[in-house]
């Protein structure tokens, strides 16, 4: 009897003190097991609970309730980080434009660390040379290094956005008060980096000083992190850079620049936008313009100004979004150099798709295909279901869906104007449009397996 009092006292001990421990395995297991539902869970998590808070009294202006709808818009646009709103940000006291800025931060770092998260479940699941390739394109030497990683985007983060909001703070402290300019500082820095593309004071980011460093802001931020931390391995560990940053910097250079010169030539006697300006201006709003279409989502004029070919290259941008791990959305700037590099393969009979003396597998290439595919699937069916809900034209519905979905914030007003139901469905379109993308992605390199037995090869004709 006295042994069996003591084997129940020895196990209720192992219970009390180590009972923990099974159940964290257990969530680390189903974590693992399911990582896409998991990322996708927080992000839903993140969402209901701000937008409690913003539908409470306490964060309008008047101290009354907030609808739920406009409530859950903003707090999807800010957790997304995406800048769409059906209600202005002066709707909200100073508590609830607090409540955003807090819902900004924290879902501009919960997509960038999303990605070394995932990378960190998935690579207990792969063989070892998936593994390699996932921590190479991280940017990590080995699969230790990505708390590493984690840690470096946690530290840039909050310095990137220290710096920028110190560079602001004398403009809008002498335009504003030093209280109110502090704010909007700190505002405009976690808005821009994050690419939310919310704006306190509109008129203010005419000024050349505000321009230039949330320009420089959102682009940092829509380079991503695996870029960051490749760069910060080659300045200070003498790393050799990677083909993901390579292909991320020249892709993302080529589109600004492209961007840039076709909003000069297309609005550069528009009256309504670059029209009335100086060269040097003009110039400068052009290259803003462009950067802000993919993901920054901050805007100097009225985009319902722009000509028809301008919003053509703005929808395109959009999709294409920035880079990936970062906090711009979009299919990303590498799914496109990847589906450009195996359209030139082909054209020149290239049985392998090279570029700066790598070789990019058949598997990256099914994966940005499917990414692409998928996305254009759920815009084209948010915009029949926009167009069948809201009543307005294909024009607006599918500027104002590749802005939901590419997380930008650009609008023609169709977000403010529509009735309830077409606000849920831009709040799933950008719900969609930035966790689906990278889980989606995720899932399919986690599903990936190599197959035991080939089938006769039989090709049918194309075109």
């Amino acid at each position: 009897m006295g042994a069996m009092k003591r084997q129940r006292s020895s196990a209720g001990a192992r219970l009390h003190h180590g009972g923990g421990v099974p159940m964290m395995r257990k969530i680390s297991r189903a974590l693992i097991a399911r990582p896409a539902r998991s990322a996708a869970s927080m992000f839903v998590l993140a969402i209901a609970v701000f937008t409690v808070l913003l539908s409470l009294p306490f964060s309008s202006a008047e101290r009354t309730m907030t609808p739920l709808v406009d409530a859950a818009v903003t707090a999807t646009s800010a957790v997304t980080v995406t800048g769409l709103t059906s209600l202005p940000l002066d709707y909200f006291s100073f508590t609830g434009q607090l409540i955003i800025l807090i819902a900004i931060q924290l879902g501009g770092l919960g997509i960038v660390t999303l990605g070394a998260w995932l990378t960190m479940l998935l690579s207990r699941r792969l063989a070892l040379r998936s593994k390699m390739l996932s921590t190479e394109s991280m940017g990590v030497s080995g699969m230790g290094e990505v708390p590493s990683l984690l840690i470096t985007v946690v530290v840039f983060t909050l310095t990137i956005e220290v710096v920028l909001a110190a560079v602001m703070l004398p403009v809008l402290s002498a335009a504003l008060g030093w209280g109110e300019g502090s704010f909007h500082a700190i505002f405009y820095a976690i808005s821009a980096f994050s690419n939310a593309g919310f704006s306190l004071s509109p008129e203010m980011l005419g000024h050349p000083l505000i321009m230039s460093t949330i320009h420089v802001g959102a682009f940092a931020g829509a380079l991503g992190f695996p870029v960051v931390y490749m760069l910060y391995r080659m300045v200070f560990h003498k790393s050799r850079m990677n083909l993901h940053t390579r292909l991320t910097l020249e892709v993302t250079i080529f589109l600004l620049l492209l961007g840039m010169i076709l909003m000069v030539i297309f609005e550069w006697n528009n009256p309504d936008t670059l029209g009335p300006m100086h060269t040097g201006d003009k110039l400068h709003n052009a290259l803003f313009a462009s950067s802000m279409t993919r993901s920054g989502g901050f805007s100097t004029f009225d985009i319902t100004d722009q000509t028809e070919q301008s919003l053509l290259v703005t929808n395109v941008l959009m999709f294409i979004g920035g880079g990936s791990g970062s906090t711009a959305g979009g299919i990303k700037v590498t799914t496109l150099a990847v589906l450009v590099l195996a359209i030139v393969a082909e054209v020149r009979g290239d049985e392998h798709i090279r570029v700066h003396r790598r070789e990019i597998p058949n598997s990256t290439v099914r994966v940005a295909v499917a990414v692409v595919a998928g996305g254009a699937f759920v815009v084209l069916t948010a915009v029949i279901a926009l167009i069948a809900v809201t009543g307005e034209d294909l024009e607006s519905t599918v500027f104002e869906a590749l802005s939901a979905f590419g997380t930008v914030g650009l609008t023609n007003g169709l977000t403010h104007d529509a009735p309830p139901a077409g606000q849920w469905i831009l709040i799933v379109l950008m719900f969609i449009g930035r966790v689906g993308p990278i889980t989606f992605a995720a899932g399919l390199a986690a599903r990936h397996k190599p197959t035991l037995y080939r089938h006769a090869t039989e090709r049918p004709i194309i075109g």
